[in-house]
């Protein structure tokens, strides 16, 4: 299954909510992507323009898709963003791939 990485960030009124009571957000984030037949691998805060990342597996990117906007709708969030992570051997096949590709250059 694809592996996917999203790095978020609270809203302030979302910050203020666990202020006031603290709640390990690891348990909410496993049932969304397990819903879809996914895994959690892992959840981290941070410090920096993001204030956490996540490391989802899922079964494909229409699940992940689905599991990033209802995560989004519900308004905690300000900023979602999601990258598919490649292995090394899906970036070799593409760069095998993109040697087959005869690219022109714009203007060219």
């Amino acid at each position: 299954m694809p592996l996917y990485l999203s790095k978020f960030s609270y809203t302030p009124e979302t910050w203020a909510r666990l202020i006031g009571k603290p709640e390990d957000r690891r348990k909410a984030a496993q049932s969304y992507i397990e819903s879809v037949g996914g895994k959690l691998h892992g959840f981290w805060y941070a410090f920096g323009s993001h204030d956490g990342y996540t490391l989802w597996e899922a079964p494909d990117n229409v699940s992940m898709a689905a599991v990033a906007l209802a995560i989004s709708g519900g308004g905690a969030l300000s900023s979602l963003e999601t990258a598919v992570l490649l292995t090394v051997d899906e970036t070799l096949d593409a760069l095998r791939k993109a040697e087959q590709i005869r690219y022109r250059a714009p203007g060219s």
